[in-house]
Order: structure tokens, then C-alpha cells, then sequence
């Protein structure tokens, strides 16, 4: 159990759906399939699109363990998040509660032994690897495994970023494409049928191009790199590892499609090649 490692993530906005609409009124609603997680043990991100395809929220998708759905995603956005997701319930029969506050969430870098008693345990790779989710209620102590430590900080930054994974206000901001974002694997259902926005998300795969991409770039760890545009336009940089990790720096950014060789001025203005991983 040593190399597992705990992530506070707070407490999240959640919403709670409960009813017999309540999956199909969902699978309306976000880029996932919904019907892979009623049910059963595992949380599943997914994005919240307009009309247009754009993103609006990247939630995570859970099963409550007592019939319900459970979507939840950062506090800041609690207000519009639940605006948003209800405004097409309309004649559903569903009953939609907001948890907000009442749970709190944490990640273990692995898969965990049964949970305590009165703890939500879902599978999830929200880093990019196979991780386990605990809801605990807020009136609830929890005695965690004191051979696991906590990832946060610089760590936890530097872990996303070698990952390749996106963060709301780096890589992933309101009214962009989805799969700019390298999403589709992760958030996006081709398969389970309509929900809002997916006529374009679909012609997107059709066409199998976006304007642009999310890119893994690496760099000597001498180099200063910081978030910027790339040369020429190419494309930008949009988050730095704070850790070097054997002689080298992780980043994340957006290259544009068509760009050639990649370069970057740096914080002491010299010019530097990018290296993509």
C-alpha cells in the first residue's frame, strides 16, 4: 500500500438525481454514458456541452450506491453547474437534490481495501491511472490508513502534468471543443445516442481534426520555461511542471494543427526547441 497516496479534493458540488428518468434524462444531458456507471462501482468524468458542442463543465459521474446518480464538479461553479442541468427537466420524472456540502472527496493513487462504513468507494482515473474515489459524509471521522501519504501541492501539479492531465483554467476553459482536449477517451460516448451538442461532437470524429491540440511537451530542466505562446504562432504553453524529474520538465499546452518544428522564448528570452512527448 506504499506507493498509493491520498488527494484531498474538498467537497465538490454534487446534485443528486433520483427517479426512473433519471439515467435517461442524464444520457441527454452529458457526453457519457450514464449507463456504465448506474449501478455499479466505478465514477466516470464527463463534459457538459452547448448546443454548439462546447464545454461548459467537466463533471465526474457517480452512482450513489442507493439507486441515485450523482454528478459533481469544483465548487466555484455550483451555481450555473446546476442551472445548467436542470434546464431541460421539463415533464422527467426525476428529483433532483443538491448535496452540496454534505460530502467530502478524496483520491487514493490505487485501488484501496473495502471502505469504512458509511464511506462511498468508486473506481477512478481521475490522474490518469487506476485510483479509487471515497465520499465521505461530513459528519462522518475517518481514520485514514496512516501508511498512506498525502499528494498535494507542487507534487500533485507536477503528477497532472506528467499525465497529461487537464485542468480547468489551464487547459480546459469554457467554450472550447472537447476534443481539443484529448477527451474523447475519457468523457465522450459515440455510441449511447443524443444529448446536447452531440451532432457536432460526432461530425468533430467524423472529420478527425480539430484546429488544435492538447500536446505533452518536455524540456531540459535548465531551460526556463514558463506558460506562453509558442513561436509563430504555433500554438502555447498552458502549464509548467513545478518539479523536474530526472533531468527534464513536464508541460502541457495546445499545438495548432499544421504547425512545423516547435520553438519557445523562454524567461531569459532566448529561444528554445520544444520537444513533444
Amino acid at each position: 500500500m506504499s506507493e498509493i497516496q491520498r488527494i484531498d479534493l474538498g467537497n465538490p458540488a454534487l446534485l443528486e438525481f433520483r427517479g426512473p428518468d433519471a439515467v435517461r434524462f442524464l444520457n441527454g444531458q452529458l457526453t457519457q454514458d450514464v449507463r456504465r456507471v448506474a449501478g455499479g462501482k466505478i465514477s466516470l468524468s464527463s463534459c457538459v456541452t452547448d448546443a454548439k458542442g462546447k464545454l461548459q463543465f467537466r463533471v465526474t459521474v457517480s452512482d450513489s450506491g442507493d439507486g441515485a446518480l450523482w454528478i459533481s464538479c469544483p465548487t466555484d461553479h455550483a451555481a450555473d453547474f446546476e442551472a445548467r442541468l436542470t434546464r431541460y427537466l421539463i415533464a422527467d420524472d426525476v428529483e433532483v437534490s443538491d448535496l452540496t456540502g454534505r460530502y467530502g472527496l478524496f483520491h487514493f493513487t490505487g485501488p484501496m481495501p473495502e471502505a469504512p462504513v458509511g464511506v462511498i468507494a468508486r473506481e477512478s482515473n481521475r490522474y490518469g491511472m487506476a485510483g479509487t474515489d471515497w465520499w465521505v459524509p461530513a459528519r462522518l471521522t475517518v481514520e485514514f490508513p496512516a501508511e498512506i501519504p498525502v499528494l498535494e501541492g507542487d507534487a500533485l501539479e507536477a503528477l497532472r502534468i506528467a499525465n497529461g492531465i487537464p485542468a480547468w483554467g489551464s487547459e480546459l476553459i469554457e467554450g472550447m471543443l472537447p476534443p481539443e482536449a484529448l477527451l474523447e477517451a475519457t468523457d465522450i460516448s459515440y455510441n449511447k445516442g443524443c444529448y446536447v451538442g452531440q451532432e457536432v461532437i460526432s461530425r468533430i470524429k467524423s472529420a478527425g481534426k480539430v484546429n488544435r491540440r492538447l500536446t505533452r511537451f518536455i524540456f531540459n530542466a535548465e531551460i526556463p520555461v514558463v506558460p506562453g505562446p509558442l513561436e509563430n504562432s504555433a500554438g502555447v504553453v498552458t502549464s509548467v511542471s513545478p518539479i523536474a524529474n530526472e533531468g527534464v520538465r513536464h508541460t502541457l499546452g495546445y499545438v495548432k494543427r499544421g504547425a512545423g518544428d516547435l520553438f519557445i522564448k523562454a524567461a531569459d528570452g532566448e529561444v528554445y526547441p520544444v520537444g513533444i512527448l
